[in-house]
């Protein structure tokens, strides 16, 4: 008997683990024939609006972008995590893809790192600069001014960018969930489609009003994807599978075009980079009307 106990619970480990995988599709994968955008790695941004701060980031431009025909932006907060193409993301190639096959528009990504206190030694893990909190998890229009008043007028410099909020989307995971939700939030005439995976809507700064807020006001023009597990983090700052749910749910009441991925995983990007490919196609279906 307990030789059968032991086998179960085994089991449902390795089931729960098999689970919290990432599960690479054909969209992931560089694909014979498709043309391949350019990843260009910008200079140090050393920001007016984060003052005292330093950060990288990064431009995919699309193979079939055109100077005369304005792209589509999408914004991607924690940059580094969504460059490499070995990741549970790999934007160059989602995007790549996507675009050959007319499944979103010609999109122009930027993906951007949180800033981080200049003349402060430099982390191991790009995951530990100084500003991430205070620029992701706190409540308000700064870090949409931030990108409003410094970064795409810098990528304008170069490149045709659309100013239509419909052709302008934001990315990001954990803090930097909430933090694309409150740039839409804040600015749906600039952002109107926002994905958001293990989104930080805990009270880390503030966040854990969003479901009370998103119920009480008049419904803004946002479109937006959601994405948590079963076995997303709790700590003393909440319980992000909760705050997930409750998210989402508020989103569905106050009448907003929202998916909700609900899955199995933990407090990572398996899950969420799994289903990358799907929920590019449904955040840009239908562009333009």
């Amino acid at each position: 008997m307990k030789r059968i106990l032991s086998l179960l619970l085994l089991t449902i480990a390795l089931t729960a683990r098999a689970a919290d995988e990432f599960k690479i599709t054909p969209y992931h994968e560089v694909q014979p024939g498709v043309p391949q955008g350019k990843l260009i790695k910008m200079p140090e941004c050393h920001s007016k609006v984060f003052t005292n701060t330093v950060r990288d980031w990064w431009v995919y431009v699309p193979a079939q972008y055109k100077a005369e025909k304005p792209a589509c932006v999408m914004v991607f907060q924690d940059g580094h995590d969504y460059v490499g193409l070995k990741g549970n993301w790999r934007v160059p190639t989602v995007f790549d893809n996507l675009i050959a096959k007319g499944e979103m528009p010609v999109t122009i990504a930027i993906l951007i790192n949180p800033g981080h206190e200049v003349g402060r030694a430099k982390p191991e893990s790009a995951w530990r600069v100084s500003n991430r909190s205070f620029e992701y998890d706190s409540l308000g229009d700064r870090y949409a001014r931030f990108l409003l008043e410094e970064i795409l007028p810098e990528v304008a410099k170069q490149y045709s960018l659309t100013t239509n909020p419909e052709g302008r989307a934001i990315c990001g995971a954990s803090s930097g969930g909430i933090c694309s939700w409150t740039v839409c939030w804040e600015r749906p005439d600039q952002f109107r489609k926002a994905l958001t995976t293990i989104g930080s809507y805990t009270n880390i700064r503030g966040g854990h009003v969003y479901p009370a807020l998103v119920r009480k006001t008049e419904r803004k023009p946002i479109r937006v994807s959601i994405q948590s597990g079963v076995d997303d983090v709790k700590n003393q700052f909440g319980d992000w599978s909760l705050c997930n749910q409750q998210m989402a749910s508020a989103l569905k009441f106050a009448g907003y075009d929202v998916r909700f991925d609900f899955g199995e995983g933990a407090h990572n990007s398996k899950h969420g980079g799994s289903i990358f490919p799907d929920v590019l196609k449904w955040l840009w279906r239908d562009y333009p009307k």
